[in-house]
């Protein structure tokens, strides 16, 4: 199956990420929470969550993974392939609450089932936001991106998780090996 190149905003559409509000304008309702990056090449899967105009987590299951294409294109996005969900999928998906000016949202990925992430989402300024958080090396934190070290001519020799606590902010990082 051949990738097409997509702006950004278009595979965003195309997934339901962007939204337009009363008036037509057109809105870009959609926060990137986190990123898996691999050591293959620049590329990265970015977990994107719809929201409401109050920052909250919009529909039953808000999060979307989707490519950022760095390798060819600042902007260039794409969807998941099918063969590739297995690995950056998501498995499960529920909304732990919505509020006026947020949410959370608590997500399991194919990949690390044992680790379920809560997202959560907020008003940033005239904007909305969102961070993910799980434990990382014993710690409490916020997530910034898991890398996927690739061993050849195939698999994963391990995930890089880092993050920075939730108590100082310093930087924590694990390794998972499979």
């Amino acid at each position: 199956m051949l990738r097409t190149k997509c702006a950004f905003w278009g595979v965003l559409a195309a997934l339901g990420l962007v939204s337009t509000r009363a008036g037509g304008d057109a809105t870009h309702d959609v926060a990137s929470a986190f990123y898996v990056s691999k050591s293959e090449n620049r590329n990265q899967v970015h977990y994107a969550v719809r929201l409401d105009d109050q920052c909250a987590p919009a529909g039953a299951a808000p999060v979307q993974p989707y490519w950022r294409m760095l390798e060819h294109d600042a902007h260039a996005t794409e969807p998941l392939l099918s063969r590739e969900v297995p690995a950056y999928g998501i498995a499960e998906q529920s909304i732990v609450s919505r509020g006026e000016r947020g949410g959370v949202v608590r997500v399991v990925l194919r990949a690390l089932r044992s680790r379920p992430l809560l997202l959560t989402t907020f008003a940033s300024g005239q904007s909305c936001a969102a961070s993910a958080s799980l434990v990382i090396g014993g710690t409490p934190a916020t997530l910034t991106n898991i890398h996927v070290q690739l061993k050849w001519p195939w698999g994963v020799a391990y995930l890089l998780v880092s993050g920075r606590a939730l108590s100082d902010g310093h930087a924590v990082s694990e390794r998972i090996e499979p």
